[in-house]
């Protein structure tokens, strides 16, 4: 049984963390931030923890902490801050199963890691406003899908589930809806599309490939 956010643990200071955190306070949701994996207490307390740090740093997460918590996946790969990175550059799979097989235990959903730090800062909008855009959603447990699918509407954007974490791989960097200003249904359109695009074409030899 899913049940409401009303306390926001975000792991990263940096711009996609505190434009989270600024709208989770606007909100009325009690926001604590760290800026480092080395002063969670706060975070892993709440009722579900954003992740905002650098990709290329999840081994640096807390994982015995975060063992049952919510924990929502905002991290996306780039090579030029990462570095060269085949466990998150395989196109098998998707970073944030990569990220859950890190964290046994923790409720991974993947939500706005597609939206640039100017829309989360910029477009968020009341429920019903013409110009509201979306935020993709993937996971695999449903209560924890339905706790996060709430928070993105409570912080001025329409939740588009996209089903398991695996499908996350549909709006991660180089897909058609990363980065998009997209509505709901525009959205969803784009994740339908997936493997008819470019990078859904590489994923699709890679699979066939193993």
């Amino acid at each position: 049984m899913s049940s409401r956010i009303q306390t926001l643990g975000i792991l990263g200071a940096g711009r996609v963390g505190k434009a989270v955190g600024a709208l989770a306070a606007r909100a009325g949701i009690d926001v604590a931030i760290a800026g480092s994996a080395d002063a969670v207490d706060a975070v892993v307390a709440a009722d579900a923890v954003v992740l905002a740090v650098p990709l290329g740093r999840y081994r640096s997460l807390p994982a015995e902490r975060l063992a049952g918590c919510v924990v929502v996946d905002a991290m996306n790969y780039w090579w030029e801050l990462d570095g060269a990175r085949p466990d998150l550059d395989d196109p098998t799979t998707s970073t944030s199963e990569t990220v859950a097989a890190f964290l046994p235990g923790a409720r991974v959903v993947k939500a706005f890691n597609h939206l640039s730090g100017y829309a989360l800062e910029e477009l968020a909008r009341r429920a019903g406003n013409p110009e509201r855009i979306a935020v993709a959603i993937a996971g695999d447990d449903g209560a924890a899908v339905e706790s996060v699918a709430g928070l993105v509407d409570a912080l001025g954007f329409d939740p588009v589930v996209t089903g398991p974490l695996a499908e996350g791989m549909r709006f991660e960097p180089g897909t058609e809806l990363f980065g998009a200003d997209a509505d709901a249904q525009e959205a969803r359109a784009m994740v339908e599309r997936f493997w008819t695009t470019q990078r859904g074409r590489v994923v699709a030899r890679a699979r066939a490939a193993r």
